[in-house]
Parts: C-alpha cells; structure tokens; sequence
C-alpha cells in the first residue's frame, strides 16, 4: 500500500493544483476524530494498572466463562 501511495504521488507530483487538492484533503484525513479502539502505549499500560486495581472474576473453566459472558 505504501508503494502504491508513492507511485500514485509521483504521478501527480508535477501538478501544483493536483498536489494542493492532496494536501488539503491528507489534512483533513489528520483532523479526523480518532478511532477510539486505538490507543497509545502509555495509554493501554494505564488501563492495565487501573484494571488491577479492581476485583477480578475468576471462572475454573471454559463453560463457566461461557455462561458469564452469556448472561452479559
């Protein structure tokens, strides 16, 4: 994908109103709201050590954890 991103630069590269048009919408592609399912590393670690924190389910087996996630 990388590559094909490249090319497809290089093809317009000598276009100063094509190359604009790519640089406006790259900026708006920036200023998206962030997908929420992503998050940094410092992020994550911060979940982790807030998740210890809290009690814990504990299931002895796979039927147990089955039926909790069932019963959600």
């Amino acid at each position: 994908m990388n590559t094909e991103l490249w090319q497809s630069i290089g093809s317009i590269a000598d276009s100063e109103v094509l190359m604009r048009r790519l640089t406006q919408y790259a900026k708006r592609l920036a200023k998206e709201k962030r997908d929420a399912a992503l998050m940094s590393e410092q992020e994550f670690f911060a979940r982790v050590e807030e998740a210890r924190k809290q009690s814990g389910k504990c299931f002895n087996n796979v039927s147990e954890l089955d039926q909790y996630l069932q019963s959600l």
